[in-house]
C-alpha cells in the first residue's frame, strides 16, 4: 500500500489542503495514490482553534501520484473561475512538472473556449465547464464509457480514466495567464437560482 507521505500529495496533505476526499488512499495500479477531492488553495483567517472552509479551492479533482516520485503527472480539476489558475501554480509549485497533464475546468470562460495556458514551465489546459462535474467532463473528453469501467472499485476507475487521459491531444490555442484573465467573464453566483 502506497503511504501518501511518500508521493507528491504528501506535502498537501501535512499542510490540511487535501479535503472532502471521496478517494484517498492506493489504487490498482502498483505505487499509486489516488485523490478525488478537493485542494484547498487560499484558507480563511482562523480565529483560535475554529476550523473554517477554504476560500477557495481546486474542486472535484482527480488525481493521482506515484510512489517516491516528486511532481504529480496528471491532475484535473474545477476552478469557479479562471482567476485561481495563478493560485493553483503557486500552491502546487514544485508539484507539477513541464511534462504533467493538467487540465482546468472553469466556470466562468466562453464555453467553447480551449486554452492552453503556461505559468512558468507549466502548461494548463483550460477548458469551460457549466453545470456538469469534472469526472462526467473527463469522461465525455477521452470518450470512456462508463460500461467500461463499472466492474471496477474507485481506484481502478481512477486509474482507467486518467490513464486514458494522457493520451490526450490538447492541442487548444496557446494564450497568456494575463490574455485569460482579460477574456473571462464574471463568476457566476452558484446559489442564484437555488430554491430556498
Amino acid at each position: 500500500m502506497t503511504a501518501i507521505e511518500n508521493t507528491a500529495l504528501g506535502r498537501l496533505e501535512k499542510e490540511g489542503r487535501l479535503l472532502n476526499a471521496v478517494l484517498k488512499g492506493g489504487t490498482t495500479k502498483p505505487g499509486r495514490f489516488g485523490f478525488r477531492g478537493d485542494i484547498a488553495l487560499k484558507f480563511q483567517a482562523q480565529v483560535a482553534d475554529e476550523k473554517r472552509p477554504p476560500d477557495y479551492s481546486i474542486e472535484q479533482v482527480l488525481t493521482i501520484a506515484q510512489d517516491g516520485e516528486s511532481t504529480i503527472s496528471m491532475l484535473a480539476g474545477y476552478l469557479h473561475s479562471l482567476a485561481y489558475l495563478g493560485d493553483v501554480a503557486d500552491v502546487l509549485d514544485g508539484a507539477l512538472s513541464p511534462d504533467g497533464r493538467y487540465i482546468m475546468f472553469c466556470n466562468n470562460i466562453d464555453l467553447l473556449a480551449k486554452y492552453r495556458i503556461k505559468l512558468g514551465n507549466v502548461t494548463f489546459h483550460v477548458l469551460p465547464c457549466d453545470e456538469s462535474t469534472v469526472w462526467k467532463e473527463m469522461m465525455d473528453l477521452v470518450g470512456v464509457n462508463k460500461d467500461d469501467i463499472k466492474k471496477l472499485d474507485a481506484g481502478g476507475k481512477l486509474d482507467y480514466l486518467l490513464d486514458a487521459a494522457k493520451g490526450l491531444d490538447a492541442s487548444y490555442d496557446e494564450i497568456s495567464y494575463e490574455d485569460g484573465l482579460k477574456r473571462m467573464a464574471p463568476v457566476k453566483n452558484r446559489n442564484e437560482n437555488r430554491p430556498v
